[in-house]
């Protein structure tokens, strides 16, 4: 019999001694220390120490529950119950994580139209990344002047594997007025969901929407794409006509901007209406004639066309605006397009994090 086997033997039998002295209820009130002596030293049998004869020392069990979690903060509504994330303006939306420290200033824009295209988006590209640019895609090609302008290499597609693929590799996706159901790919057997799941998962890595214009007109059947507009989607718009921007915040987006500035666009109504945001420009809708088209009543008082937020734990800009394909024009020959492309590459860059993004007063 070996040393263990008879330590473990000696004490079953005390044990088992203490135990029957209890039962029997013999001796004086000590008899349940001593049944609890022995089977303390039965469990230290289980466990002989390492070395020589003393037992090993004991931590007694914690007795108090540990303190209660903080309370939430009434005032605090970042957490929106019905998108299922945190959102809005507080930076503890954001996930810090630092997944996109060493990615290079680059940025993904996604034309992909699943629907009506808008005219300065040009002919429909051909698959891949970095397809042949035609003359007549006046929005993407003003996007990649300017943005290299800012040293910020932009790369294109409207192939939507290439967006599930290769999504992680930019420090901001800008969707430039794609629609319709642009994320869903028909072309596979499996897995069409595959670039929804690609984006929601680049958000929550600290990843940079920027969503411009008939962004607003994509994804209607998903709401994680809804609140990622800012609760907010596409209604309808009146008559292309020219009304002033007023620049509402300041912002690193905003910087340098005019607070007033005319310009030509849709004017998108939305429904529903964004929430929890931080409203960086409108327009002034007394300038504007007529104010809106039937049958719905616009947005008369507070008609909002840019701003950003935290969610889900990166970064949205977006803006309404961008119709127009003089817009993006080199020349400018858009009304207010010099302030235009300004907004814009600022809100890419402040998106990406090149800028503080969002800020607060």
């Amino acid at each position: 019999m070996t040393l263990f086997h008879a330590q473990l033997l000696r004490a079953a039998t005390a044990a088992c001694l203490g135990l029957a002295l209890a039962a029997c209820g013999g001796g004086s009130g000590g008899n349940d220390n001593a049944a609890a002596a022995a089977l303390l030293a039965a469990a230290s049998a289980n466990n002989p120490p390492a070395s020589g004869n003393n037992p090993p020392a004991t931590t007694p069990p914690t007795t108090t529950p540990p303190d209660d979690p903080a309370p939430a903060d009434p005032e605090d509504d970042s957490f929106d119950t019905y998108y299922n994330v945190c959102r809005g303006t507080n930076p503890k939306c954001y996930h810090d994580w630092g997944a996109f420290a060493s990615t290079p200033d680059r940025v993904l824009i996604y034309s992909r139209t699943a629907g009506p295209r808008h005219a300065n988006l040009g002919t429909p590209m051909a698959a891949g990344l970095n397809p042949t640019l035609n003359p007549d895609n006046l929005m993407q090609i003003g996007l990649i002047r300017m943005l290299k302008a800012e040293g910020i290499t932009a790369d294109w597609t409207e192939d939507v594997s290439v967006l599930s693929g290769r999504i992680n590799n930019y420090k901001a996706v800008i969707f430039a007025s794609p629609n319709r159901d642009t994320l869903w790919n028909d072309a596979v057997t499996t897995s069409k969901d595959a670039a929804r799941t690609a984006l929601r998962n680049y958000m929550r890595r600290g990843g940079g929407f920027v969503g411009l214009h008939n962004a607003f007109g994509a994804e209607y059947t998903w709401p994680y794409y809804e609140g990622l507009l800012g609760n907010a989607n596409f209604y309808n718009h009146g008559p292309n006509r020219a009304g002033d921007v007023l620049i509402v915040a300041d912002d690193p987006s905003t910087k340098d901007l005019p607070k007033r500035f005319s310009f030509q666009d849709e004017w998108y109504n939305l429904e529903p209406f964004p929430t929890n945001v931080k409203f960086l420009a409108t327009v002034d809708t007394s300038t504007l004639k007529p104010l809106t088209a039937a049958p719905h009543p616009g947005h008369e008082g507070f008609h909002p066309v840019a701003w950003c937020q935290y969610y889900d734990g990166g970064r949205a800009w977006v803006t309404s605006l961008g119709h127009n394909g003089d817009s993006f024009a080199e020349n400018y020959s858009g009304v207010g397009s010099e302030f235009f492309q300004k907004l814009i590459v600022q809100g890419v860059k402040s998106a990406m994090g090149l800028t503080p993004f969002c800020t607060t007063p």
